[in-house]
């Protein structure tokens, strides 16, 4: 589609925005006034410094270095180096207008090896990035984890497989409250527990690197059993987490905490009462999976069917702990997809994620794709899947604060594109104005949103995609000592932001 055309559209969708809300211009004022927007971004993504000050090396330190990991052979050791440069990032956030700016802690930065002495150096950087965020009027808005775990602890006892991650991940998080909770108010503990288990011990595709040979390119793991272990323990982690909060900090600091977990939205291939039940059945596993425990105490009644032994079961104790262990949610949305209904596989050969929710998920209907694809082949445009996520969370969910953490699109980096081609980005302004629209429709359907940041602040280091992903609202010039370069995106978001 040609640029011209894609501005067409989205003055389209503005027109239907200005219908619903009254504004004949986008902006902040079709969103209640206590409304938040921010941009998000996570440590080992942006920071850099890898080695400095005392850092230790954490798994995605030893992932990113494995030979074939990563698409492009890169690495987080330089990243944006944020870790320098925090004063003028900042600076750039203000420009824009930002009322919060969302960052991960890194763990190794508090403790090299996982426990034991604090690294105050690790300390004095996040006071001086949270610091200088207030100086300029932007609330931190900050994950305690964000998939960067110590590489020493991988090590010791298996990481997350083991149990003994939660008094470890207990007693960090106790470090950063006590160090940081004076000023930051919005805590998140985790941040995307599906991708750590999931994309970690399912597939293998992240960091460990975890999975059965039959599944991916794994030199060890098992798909069938690991990912849910990992899983229970993260759960477990984040309530003794939020206990610790509210027993000891929340009443003098006065802030609150929760949890930052993602979702496709899910549509039936067909109208067939199979498909439907297969796309709550995805539902269940993708989302679900937290938010019954999160809510009820108990895995989805479907999971605990299917995978029967397999599951690890919360004790009376442990439920009482995990339910209602958030004061909000976190929801990253980028995509939906269709299920079609794959329940007459019983037994599969070989167990694991993939088959386990008996639904065969596909970006395309009837040779139509369920919106146009971004830069990685995951990524399929479907804002409508926002609203129909947040009315699904008001209804079967007692309606939380919700806060949508991650929301954004990618585009492959092409050696043929000129510098104007780069920045002029219309197809993310696109996206996100699509997005805000349905997103400001959730909210007139009463469901209960607090905040919206945009994924991300700037293109940085995406995981196994490496460099190559640029997701950023400003570009990063990697051949010209990392120089930020606003794209439309970002004089977009500025003038949306000023209305």
């Amino acid at each position: 589609m040609k640029s011209a055309s894609k501005w067409v559209l989205m003055f389209c969708w503005l027109g239907a925005l200005s219908l619903v809300t009254g504004y004949t211009r986008f902006g902040r004022k079709a969103f209640p006034p206590d409304f938040v927007f921010g941009l998000g971004s996570a440590a080992y993504q942006y920071e850099g410094a890898a080695r400095e000050d005392g850092k230790g090396q954490s798994i995605w330190d030893t992932f990113a270095h494995t030979p074939g990991k990563i698409v492009d052979n890169s690495n987080g050791d330089v990243a944006d180096d944020q870790y320098h440069r925090y004063k003028d990032d900042v600076k750039l956030l203000a420009d824009l207008g930002v009322d919060s700016y969302r960052f991960s802690i890194a763990w190794t930065r508090i403790f090299p090896n996982g426990r034991g002495k604090v690294n105050t150096k690790g300390i004095a950087y996040y006071n001086n990035l949270i610091d200088e965020l207030l100086k300029h009027g932007i609330r931190p808005f900050v994950t305690i984890f964000h998939w960067d775990l110590p590489q020493a602890l991988q090590d010791e006892y298996g990481g997350f497989l083991s149990e003994k991650i939660i008094k470890d991940f207990v007693n960090y998080a106790d470090v950063c409250f006590k160090a940081f909770g004076d000023r930051v108010k919005n805590w998140v503990t985790i941040n995307e527990l599906i991708s750590v288990s999931v994309y970690g011990y399912n597939y293998g595709s992240l960091a460990p690197g975890r999975c059965s040979k039959a599944v991916g390119n794994c030199s060890a793991g098992n798909s069938a059993i690991e990912t849910y272990i990992v899983n229970h323990n993260l759960i477990l982690s984040h309530a003794a987490t939020v206990k610790l909060y509210r027993d000891n900090y929340q009443k003098t600091q006065k802030g609150i905490i929760g949890i930052t977990l993602v979702t496709h939205w899910f549509l039936p291939h067909s109208n067939t009462l199979a498909d439907q039940r297969a796309s709550r059945r995805a539902l269940d596993f993708f989302f679900g999976w937290y938010m019954d425990p999160l809510t009820r105490g108990e895995y989805p009644t479907t999971m605990r069917a299917i995978l029967g032994a397999r599951l690890p079961r919360f004790t009376e104790e442990q439920s009482k702990l995990v339910k209602g262990s958030f004061d909000f949610l976190g929801i990253n949305y980028y995509t939906g997809m269709y299920a079609i209904d794959d329940s007459s596989i019983q037994n599969p050969l070989n167990n694991n994620f993939t088959q386990d929710a008996r639904a065969t998920l596909v970006y395309e209907r009837n040779g139509v794709l369920i919106g146009p694809q971004g830069g990685a082949d995951w990524l399929h445009v479907y804002p409508r899947g926002i609203r129909e996520l947040l009315n699904y969370v008001k209804d079967k969910y007692n309606n939380p604060p919700v806060y949508l953490t991650e929301n954004g699109i990618d585009d492959s980096y092409n050696l043929s594109m000129t510098m104007q081609e780069r920045l002029n980005d219309t197809w993310r302004i696109n996206y996100h104005s699509k997005h805000l629209l349905y997103l400001a429709l959730a909210i007139k359907d009463g469901c209960n949103v607090k905040g919206y940041y945009g994924w991300t602040f700037m293109d940085d280091f995406e995981w196994s995609g490496g460099f190559q992903s640029k997701m950023g609202f400003y570009y990063v010039e990697r051949n010209n000592n990392l120089t930020r370069r606003a794209r439309a995106s970002a004089h977009w978001f500025k003038d949306f932001l000023h209305n």
